[in-house]
């Protein structure tokens, strides 16, 4: 929101200086972003030409002698056709910067003439885009006084960051009524008069959809002569960043930034019968007046006549019906709209206007017959003509709100100390009214602030004006002891899962947490609960039941740009249904190219090979491991889901129904329907699913991890069915004396006729660690023969002669 300080005067009565009004602004709420003092035009000077010279070498240049006060008259060379003798302007020295053109002026020749300093057109001082001439001043204007202070372009600009509940301060007056309640002066608050019409408004309104008008009112005004608004309201429209168009639209403008309401105005002439509001039909479309067609449903809201619409209500008139300099009879409109059915037409139009900006939050409903009665007086003023009476239709009037406010909120609150009479005083200034003595008020909320629904509401609007800079900072109290921890387990885990998987050279990423319907059933999703019911774009209907297909497609992506081999992951919610317990924590990652763990690409020892199954695997206990999963009694399994290839992934599960995670390399077939290239290998991890660790003991024994005696290794190697797990071997060698075997590893892996049809060979290597006395060969073939007898029992396996 923007507005200068001398409109800021006109709505309050202050002594102020700019710098106590923008702390203040910034004290209340109303945060200040941007203060443009105009401290760029300061340099500008009026001047008088002297004499003005024919160029010796260019028929349209002339060589000025120019006044600019001092005594010394200035050489300057202008191409300007009206540069003559006698003018009065606006001159820049050199040195001087000109805005309009970003240029610093220096003394310069041209033509082999000196020149020094220019005289300025108005678009060279961002006046306005006349550049035809230099500046034409009244010969009376004081020559060598600033250019700006004469001609009141020195008015700063200030411009606040408004947050959406604050509709009231969209208009210059609200801003004043808060600046006054804070202290900074006094409102100028005089009621809008009425305006006396003639007649009854030939143009009848219905209202169709009163769900989306909740008012109306219109007046025609008769005979009106539309040119160039004035020039003090042309200033204030340039200032704030508007380009003037013509008296009759500048009104509505200046109406709409002066006191927050929106209004509109149609070229009586071009209106065909009377008016209707209603909803728009499918398929209907208009021409707005930013010239382009808008297709329009029966969700949003028009304004009709007999030839069609000619307006989207509350957001943008149509071209067809839109005001110029032939306009002689205007009707001016004056409504209330719904503000979320404002909000939702112009997002899914795409149109954002000062209008919709003010109606989607919320216009004062009783600022609606009072905004017409200014926009008229206005238009008689700077148009003439000869109004109607006004029009109002649908508007049954503000009901009043009332809120029961305790005062001693504000200090539960807040930690002020404010009375109940500051409490009460404080509300009234800001326009509430508010009875009783005590310590509890009944205050009335006015019809501008509709964010105000509760006492917590009131605590803040008294906190704001009493002085947020009054509330005592205070340390938080300490408790005396270390503090427990902070983090959840799910948190903890997923801090230390990014940290392992980055540590293992992989890029975090942040993918949608939407995908295709698609790519969704692909990855086992496609459940009716988690297709969205007004997705953002086609592309994004559903929630996702992985983080593979986000991270393909920007590997993807990357290799479409020239990085093939690259290494992503990402630690983010899956969801496999719309309860709590169907949102997953996972950390998931994937591999393409050649970007394995010990690097990528080209190398002068050959080159890398690519990504494949167990480089998922490695990514994934890895993870596991830094979460905390109990690596130790992890079970590996052949096999995982669809979308990875059959021979070569895997699942890791905790016991036979706790699944920690899957990994592999992805399927052909689904890199295929994700419109992506190989290889690409991939995992996830449940995180929420490894159990929470076990409380520690509050007193631990010492352990001794490192035992004085020889290790001991054995190795073994058994023939067993071509369909069992080594997984399971290993499991079994372990089993067989857990306090002596420290480790299991498979060395080597055979298979051929000797062994038999469907058989193979896995040899394993044995740790025996003895921890209170060196063993007997008696005792190592004790434990070599449980070994052997363990895995034949679990196995079906045979130690290979």
């Amino acid at each position: 929101m923007k507005f200068t300080l001398s409109w800021l005067k006109e709505h309050l009565e202050t002594d102020a200086t700019l710098d106590e009004i923008v702390e203040k602004l910034t004290m209340i709420g109303l945060e200040v972003e941007e203060v443009d003092d105009k401290a760029s035009l300061k340099p500008f000077v009026i001047a008088k030409v002297l004499t003005a010279e024919q160029h010796p070498d260019a028929d349209r240049l002339r060589v000025l002698s120019v006044d600019t006060g001092d005594g010394k008259p200035v050489q300057v060379v202008c191409g300007a056709p009206n540069a003559r003798a006698g003018l009065v302007g606006a001159f820049a020295a050199p040195g001087t910067y000109v805005p309009g053109i970003d240029v610093t002026l220096s003394i310069g020749k041209i033509r082999g003439v000196e020149s020094h300093g220019m005289m300025c057109s108005e678009r060279e001082l961002q006046m306005s885009e006349e550049h035809d001439g230099i500046i034409d001043l009244p010969e009376d204007a004081p020559v060598g006084t600033s250019f700006a202070s004469w001609a009141k372009l020195d008015d700063p600009v200030i411009e606040i960051g408004l947050t959406p509940n604050r509709p009231d301060c969209t208009g210059v007056h609200g801003i004043a009524r808060d600046l006054a309640a804070a202290g900074l002066g006094t409102l100028k608050n005089a009621p809008i008069a009425a305006v006396a019409g003639k007649g009854a408004c030939p143009v009848d309104l219905t209202i169709e959809a009163p769900e989306l008008c909740p008012g109306f009112a219109l007046r025609l005004v008769r005979g009106v002569k539309n040119g160039a608004s004035p020039k003090w309201m042309q200033q204030r429209l340039t200032a704030i960043g508007l380009r003037p168009i013509n008296a009759l639209v500048d009104i509505t403008n200046y109406v709409t930034f002066d006191r927050g309401r929106p209004l509109h105005v149609f070229d009586a002439a071009k209106v065909k019968g009377n008016l209707t509001v209603r909803r728009a039909r499918d398929g209907e479309t208009v021409l707005a007046l930013d010239e382009r067609e808008y297709k329009l449903t029966p969700e949003m809201c028009v304004i009709a006549d007999e030839n069609g619409v000619e307006s989207i209500a509350g957001i943008m008139g149509g071209e067809h019906s839109g005001c110029d300099e032939n306009t002689t009879d205007v009707l001016i409109e004056s409504a209330l709209w719904d503000a979320m059915n404002i909000a939702r037409t112009g997002r899914d139009l795409g149109i954002i206007t000062d209008a919709r900006y003010r109606f989607e939050r919320g216009v004062d409903p009783e600022m609606m017959e009072p905004g017409l009665e200014l926009a008229t007086q206005l238009v008689l003023d700077l148009c003439g003509g000869e109004p109607t009476e006004s029009r109002v239709v649908g508007y049954n009037g503000y009901e009043l709100r009332s809120i029961t406010f305790p005062v001693s909120e504000v200090k539960r609150l807040t930690g002020l100390e404010v009375s109940s009479t500051e409490s009460k005083d404080i509300l009234n200034r800001l326009g509430f009214s508010s009875t009783g003595d005590g310590e509890v008020l009944d205050v009335s909320v006015p019809s501008w602030r509709p964010d105000i629904d509760g006492k917590a509401d009131l605590v803040e609007e008294v906190m704001r004006i009493h002085g947020v800079n009054e509330i005592a900072p205070a340390p938080l109290p300490s408790h005396g002891a270390v503090n427990g921890q902070i983090l959840t387990v799910l948190q903890n885990r997923t801090r230390n899962a990014r940290r392992a998987l980055a540590v293992r050279g992989m890029m975090e990423a942040v993918t949608w947490t939407f995908i295709d319907e698609a790519q969704a059933k692909l990855f086992g999703g496609g459940d009716a609960s988690l297709k969205l019911s007004n997705p953002i774009a086609a592309s994004m209907s559903d929630m996702r039941p992985s983080l593979l297909p986000g991270l393909i497609a920007a590997a993807q992506r990357n290799a479409a740009r020239g990085y093939a081999d690259v290494a992503l992951f990402e630690v983010s919610s899956t969801y496999e249904n719309d309860s709590y317990e169907g949102q997953r924590r996972v950390a998931g990652g994937i591999r393409r190219g050649t970007a394995v763990m010990d690097g990528a690409g080209r190398h002068w020892s050959g080159n890398s090979a690519a990504v494949g199954v167990f480089d998922a695997k490695a990514d994934a206990l890895a993870a596991l491991e830094a979460a905390g999963a109990p690596v130790d009694k992890l079970q590996i399994v052949a096999g995982g889901p669809d979308w990875y290839h059959p021979g070569r992934s895997g699942t890791i599960r905790l016991g036979p129904k706790i699944v920690l995670a899957a990994f592999g390399e992805i399927h052909p077939r689904t890199l295929e329907a994700l419109d992506a290239e190989g290889p690409i290998c991939g995992f996830e991890v449940f995180l929420d699913a490894i159990p929470e660790p076990k409380a520690k003991a509050t007193r631990t024994k010492p352990r001794l991890d490192l035992s004085p005696f020889q290790l001991v290794r054995r190795d073994f190697a058994f023939v067993v069915d071509k369909s069992v797990e080594a997984a399971t071997i290993e499991r079994a060698a372990a089993a067989a004396d857990k306090k002596l075997v420290t480790g299991v590893r498979v060395f080597d892996i055979f298979e051929g006729p000797s062994l038999g049809e469907d058989k193979k060979s896995v040899a394993i290597e044995v740790s025996i660690q003895p921890r209170d006395k060196t063993l007997t060969d008696e005792e190592l073939e004790a434990i070599a023969g449980r070994i052997v007898a363990n895995v034949g029992k679990q196995t079906g396996g045979t130690l290979r002669g």
